[in-house]
């Protein structure tokens, strides 16, 4: 099973470099990274990562923000999602501006 992710900056049209993400099922911390240039986040997690269930990508999307002087709502913005098929590639995309948000289930 495979998982990315892409961070764009709604607000200036432009990936979203230097976003922490990390990746959670329940309480165990599964894997994390921080986006590249382009605002993506691929081949990140251990082998096998993750299974079956529910989990949650954290976006640290308040320290992204601080860095270029924007004061933004909101701190970290939490994207949960089932697993239901782990032999799938799982594409989630971040939409963000300082005050607003939206995902949703990439190819």
């Amino acid at each position: 099973m495979s998982l990315s992710t892409h961070v764009l900056d709604s607000g200036n049209g432009r990936p979203a470099e230097g976003v922490a993400v990390s990746l959670r099922q329940g309480d165990r911390l599964v894997g994390k990274g921080v986006t590249d240039e382009d605002g993506r986040l691929r081949d990140w997690l251990p082998e096998g990562e993750p299974g079956r269930g529910v989990h949650r990508l954290v976006f640290e999307t308040g320290a992204y923000f601080a860095r270029s002087g924007v004061t933004a709502f909101y701190p970290e913005v939490v994207v949960t999602f089932a697993v239901d098929d782990p032999e799938a590639h799982y594409h989630v995309p971040l939409l963000l501006s300082p005050f607003a948000y939206s995902t949703y289930r990439g190819s």
